[in-house]
């Protein structure tokens, strides 16, 4: 609030202002004001302000679409914060409207002419659901997880290269460069970790593998899943068995001449003899850096035309300075003085041996990074038992079209999603939803790639296959999450840069240093002292840190039913304090049913269910089901409806055989100056009882009151604990009576409820927590969750809410149950924990290994560090990262009732 008042200060000086009404966030200035000197003065106190927009958007198709978007407006310096949607763009900054719809209109898009038009077209599709504030939600057919991968990447205009030749963080950087600068491309992520590229746009592939061609390394694309990984471990194989040999062969040699050194033999050119056999173990030397270590003198000479450093120039300028300045030794040991004829054989081949011994063991452990998403992959046969007029043949999983009629037999795995047509059977889903109990399915239900069937044979036609089924496009949301980058990552990508340049100028710093003020011989503390900086500072470490902890994570979420749109998300998640749950489909089953009636005057149970039903009829919200299907268990005959009309917030009004109905909550009743007082005991001891209260008017009369209760979920109060007792404040945020939420709330074990919000005040009240210092989720799953869902730092859609909240949303869960939202935020600070612990190790390692390899304190000591011991600390230092992320596989949520993933039932 200082900040505030400092703001308000400066404003009130300035002529023409009538009044200011300042927050963090926004200020509302009344007065004859020029907006350009309101914002000159706010951003000359170090403040950020600028024109607010709210524009209505069309020809956005898909989650790609947004995303799309989301890159351009952050890329737009002008722009200071921004929520896009489908439908709406949110913009604050300093771009005027035209030139904001210019930009949107360049990208592809259009901002419809009649904004006012779009809106109220809008409003009518939510508002026609609206019986009472909480019910603006869209019910699922069935509680299904296809909704889940909505936001998931189309093949379309996302591209996965796999690439080689990169090394460290450096390499990313160049790599990721040389992609933006092709045409068309509006997005890309390099992957250290699992030496991959998700590029995206309408991109030629060959642009993209060409430029990445020019930038000194190699690229491929990868069409499928099952290529891609069959590739990777291809690759991955050969490298790690490529390295092994060159390891060996490189410390078959430096062992031996380290183990001389080491236990008294000489190491100095004394004689010709000694001269002829340093001379031949020269040679073999060199045939070593060529034959094992020739690849890292390529890259840094690649590196070099492109004006670049890596992790190569390091390790090519260390080994290659150590053996020339041995065979000058050798050939002209005269231009030395006698205490300087010194060969440093071994050092070179002890170094290229543990470094590549570190490359081997570090790409054998990363293979086990992406196990997690090898479970997925491998959820889903590679053939299919085809029905045709030729009868029942097995065939390859590629020939299956939609449309073709498939057999599943028991024990047999679903090969693609499809719709049952003949049998009945028990189908395990848990690989996809973690819900232990079979699911029932019988002719008209669907079918996932993946689940299990258990009994019976069925008969289902195939409606999407390959990259279209669920599990497919779950698959490619964890492989582009994967591929994202956590700001924590982005800060390590910034320092890897300059990193290898500010450690060559480091070692020519100490170099001189130990030239003008180093003992004799000069010549021989220069070179070790520059060597061992180079070789100890290798930023390897620094970039495997973050994406080996991000795959890791990501791939046990996935596991554990959680899909994450974007690994920023996971650092976000771990400092959540606050949880906002929405209540009905999310805290309940989302299916209520009639519980409670009582009936008023000379109106009847047949009568007003009959009336309140075909009003209802149309409607698809959880309430208006319920009241229709009670109708219906009833055997009543329904009857058109006419002048329908839906007023958000408070109900739905129409004529019913030539009677007028109201139906609705007690806002609506007293909207229309219907007489309820008379009845107020009875609404509250519905809501009392947990219940929603429904009041139907006829005629101007209330002619009844029901009761709509939704059943709180067997797991919830558990959900809620668990929660809780990580230190979490969990509040409900709902539309209903706060007598009624109040109810629900003590079955779910909350304290804090907000009650009585309106479909557009959910959002409000998350940005009111968040300005008092809140760290906010918001979990819900209807269309009216979507503006909150946005609004918090986390948004967490349940897998079988409406494609509208699950697009709002940073977080989904595949299975519905609130387990998945304290699985979710112990992973993420799990993975934050592990990205800390190795961008600290990497951070001081090379913090106290630079000054220890410059020779800080020989004037304590009187020895400096080998060249050899800083080559194995380099290696070690890559292990280590990696090793520690792999932990991750072993962590397990305290989750109840909750399994990962297993490759057979």
């Amino acid at each position: 609030m200082k900040c505030v008042e400092k703001i308000k200060q400066a404003l009130s000086k300035l002529n023409g202002i009538e009044s200011l009404d300042i927050d963090t966030q926004q200020a509302h200035i009344t007065g004859h004001i020029d907006l350009s000197e309101v914002i000159t003065t706010i951003e000359s106190l170090g403040y950020q302000a600028g024109y607010q927009h709210d524009l209505p958007l069309s020809g956005l198709s898909c989650g790609k679409c947004v995303s799309k978007l989301e890159t351009i407006f952050s890329n737009e310096p002008e722009i200071i914060q921004f929520e896009v949607s489908k439908t709406r763009a949110k913009v604050t900054g300093a771009l005027t409207e035209t030139a904001l719809i210019a930009l949107i209109e360049s990208a592809g898009y259009q901002v419809p002419a009649e904004a006012g038009a779009v809106e109220t077209n809008a409003a009518e599709a939510v508002l026609h659901d609206a019986t009472a504030p909480e019910q603006a939600k869209t019910e699922q057919p069935e509680p299904s997880p296809s909704a889940a991968a909505e936001t998931a990447p189309s093949s379309d205009n996302s591209h996965y290269f796999l690439l080689s030749g990169m090394t460290c963080a450096s390499c990313v950087s160049s790599v990721e460069k040389a992609i933006q600068g092709v045409d068309a491309v509006t997005a890309v992520s390099v992957n250290l970790a699992e030496r991959t590229a998700l590029v995206q746009g309408n991109i030629d592939p060959e642009s993209v593998i060409q430029a990445v061609s020019d930038a000194g390394y190699g690229a491929e694309l990868s069409e499928d899943e099952a290529t891609r990984r069959e590739r990777q471990q291809a690759q991955n194989t050969a490298t790690y068995k490529q390295h092994l040999l060159n390891a060996g062969l490189a410390l078959a040699l430096g062992v031996p001449l380290m183990a001389w050194g080491v236990f008294g033999g000489s190491m100095m050119i004394e004689s010709a003899t000694s001269q002829w056999a340093w001379g031949i173990i020269g040679v073999l030397t060199l045939a070593l850096l060529i034959y094992c270590g020739g690849h890292f003198f390529r890259d840094a000479w690649k590196a070099f035309l492109h004006h670049r450093a890596s992790m190569d120039t390091l390790v090519a300028l260390g080994t290659g300075a150590a053996w020339f300045y041995s065979m000058f030794v050798v050939l002209k040991p005269d231009w030395f003085p006698a205490q300087a004829r010194h060969v440093y054989f071994e050092a070179s081949a002890m170094i290229l041996g543990l470094i590549t011994l570190g490359h081997a063991l570090e790409a054998k452990a990363r293979g086990r990074t992406s196990r997690a998403l090898e479970k997925l992959i491998d959820l889903q046969p590679q053939t299919a038992i085809l029905v045709d007029q030729q009868g029942e043949r097995e065939v390859p999983l590629a020939e299956i079209q939609p449309g073709m009629v498939l057999r599943l037999r028991p024990g047999a795995k679903v090969p693609v999603d499809g719709l049952i047509e003949q049998g009945e059977s028990y189908l395990d889903e848990s690989m996809l939803t973690g819900e232990p109990v079979p699911a029932h399915k019988q002719p008209g239900d669907k079918l996932h790639a993946g689940t299990i069937n258990q009994s019976g044979s069925l008969l289902f036609k195939a409606e999407q296959v390959g990259n279209q089924t669920l599990l497919a496009r779950i698959i490619g949301l964890v492989r582009q999450a994967q591929s994202s980058k956590p700001e924590l990552a982005k800060m390590a990508d910034t320092i890897s840069a300059i990193f290898v340049p500010a450690v060559m100028i480091i070692a020519i710093v100490t170099a001189t240093l130990w030239y003008y003020f180093g003992p004799d011989p000069v010549s021989i503390y220069m070179l070790i002292t520059a060597t061992t900086v180079l070789i100890i500072a290798c930023p390897c470490a620094l970039g495997l840190a973050t994406p080996m902890s991000v795959t890791v994570g990501l791939g046990r979420a996935a596991e554990y039913g959680i899909l994450i749109r974007h690994a920023d998300a996971m650092q976000l998640a771990a400092n959540i304090d606050t949880v906002v749950l929405d209540k009905t489909g999310t805290l309940t089953e989302g299916k209520p049913v009639l519980t409670h009636s009582h009936y008023y005057g000379d109106h009847t149970e047949q009568a007003v269910l009959t009336l309140a039903a075909s009003l209802e009829r149309g409607a698809e919200h959880p309430l208006a089901k319920a009241i229709v299907s009670a109708a219906e268990e009833k055997g009543l005959t329904l009857q058109s409806a006419r002048d329908f009309n839906a007023q958000a917030g408070y109900g739905v009004g129409g004529e019913v055989n030539g009677q007028r109905v109201l139906l609705g909550n007690r806002a609506l009743m007293e909207k229309e100056n219907i007489a309820i007082s008379a009845h107020q005991d009875d609404a509250h001891s519905l809501a009392d009882a947990g219940a929603t209260a429904i009041f139907i008017a006829v005629d101007g009369e209330l002619a009844a009151l029901l009761g709509i209760s939704d059943p709180l979920r067997s797991d919830s109060k558990a959900a809620v604990e668990r929660l809780q007792a990580k230190g979490i404040e969990v509040i409900m945020l709902t539309g209903d009576t706060e007598r009624t939420a109040k109810a629900i709330a003590r079955q779910a074990g909350i304290d804090r409820v907000i009650a009585g919000v309106l479909p557009d005040g959910k959002s409000e009240q998350v940005a009111k927590l968040q300005q008092s210092g809140k760290h906010v989720a918001m979990v819900g799953d209807g269309i009216n969750d979507a503006p909150a869902l946005a609004k918090a730092e986390i948004g967490i859609a349940m897998g079988s809410g409406s494609d509208v909240a699950i697009e709002s949303a940073q977080l989904t869960l595949v299975r519905h149950s609130l387990h998945g939202v304290a699985d979710a935020l112990e992973l993420s600070s799990a993975t934050l924990r592990n990205m800390k612990q190795n961008l600290f190790g990497a951070f001081v390692y090379n913090t106290l290994g630079i000054p220890l390899a410059a020779g800080i304190l020989f004037p304590f000591t009187g020895s400096l560090l080998s060249p050899v011991i800083a080559g194995a600390a380099m290696a070690l230092s890559s292990i280590t990262v990696v090793s520690n992320a792999n932990r991750l596989r072993l962590f397990r949520p305290g989750s109840q009732g909750n399994t990962p993933l297993k490759k057979e039932a």
